[in-house]
């Protein structure tokens, strides 16, 4: 019951969700029906023409089945940003569902990075029924600011991470990590997304050459807790905004950007040279979301 309940104040406080209620609400039910009909994998519609295969319990992806986009704001923001010359870095990329919006619907270019091997397969599955293997570089393994391996949980669906010294009790799987300035080379993408349940400090403290580049205009970061990866909590907004970036909130309805006051919690997007992005998400081509345009 209490499962329920968090779903339906997800539904109800999301951004499309509580604009068309009923649509989620009846998806929701739907796809709780579909699956104890029919266990195991379902191919789903994303945003068209993107597809993802979803199977019960599956948080991060059957968000996007309720309410058309789990992370609204940010995903949105994506879709209005990039283009089809763009290139995009997914790190943390989960099953990709951000992936596929920016390889799948507006055809750029993607490097996905994926540490856990089980999620690492869905991802690639997902990759492959989309026949996105041109657009689309994978790569299993963590990021971070050491060439070591890494133990993670492997037990967590979406909130898999970095095992602390403090912590015990979970499955684990040790895995190797990437610098992403190593990886690099002449690929620098426009927009990088990092979502690494609080390593996100580790993984920029060893990107100093990429914030550098103005290439780069936007990152969607998680702002969590690093503290008990060794960092100060305000290491990671401290070191983009001396490369000139600024925390912003992204409305997709009006395709505004407003000043964010708060980045220590939840996802961020950090922009710079602001009126370009300014123009280009006021210019982008609006996507079909939820049975409306957006």
């Amino acid at each position: 019951m209490g499962k329920f309940k968090l779903t339906f104040g997800f539904i109800l406080n999301h951004p499309l969700g509580k604009k068309h209620p009923l649509k989620s609400i009846f998806r929701f039910f739907f796809w709780q029906l579909q699956t104890i009909i029919f266990p195991g994998r379902h191919i789903k519609t994303f945003i068209s023409p993107a597809k993802f295969y979803a199977h019960r319990g599956l948080t991060g992806v059957t968000g996007n089945i309720y309410t058309g986009l789990h992370e609204f704001n940010d995903m949105g923001f994506l879709l209005h940003f990039l283009r089809a010359d763009d290139i995009f870095f997914d790190i943390g990329a989960n099953v990709g569902s951000y992936t596929l919006l920016a390889s799948g619907v507006i055809k750029a270019t993607t490097t996905a990075i994926e540490p856990i091997p089980s999620t690492f397969k869905m991802l690639s599955d997902n990759i492959a029924l989309n026949h996105l293997q041109n657009r689309v570089t994978l790569i299993n393994a963590g990021a971070g600011d050491t060439n070591e391996m890494l133990t993670f949980s492997t037990d967590q669906d979406t909130t898999n991470h970095v095992i602390a010294l403090n912590e015990s009790g979970m499955n684990t799987i040790k895995v190797p990590v990437v610098i992403i300035d190593n990886i690099i080379e002449n690929n620098i993408p426009a927009l990088i997304k990092i979502d690494v349940e609080g390593f996100e400090s580790r993984v920029l403290n060893w990107m100093r050459s990429l914030l550098k580049n103005h290439q780069l205009k936007a990152l969607i970061i998680e702002m969590g807790n690093n503290t008990q990866y060794g960092f100060n909590n305000n290491f990671s907004h401290d070191l983009l905004t001396s490369n000139g970036f600024v925390p912003f909130t992204y409305n997709p309805f009006t395709r505004s950007l407003t000043t964010s006051a708060e980045y220590k919690t939840d996802n961020i997007i950090y922009c710079r040279d602001e009126e370009f992005v300014i123009d280009r998400v006021k210019n982008a081509s609006a996507v079909k979301i939820m049975g409306e345009w957006v």
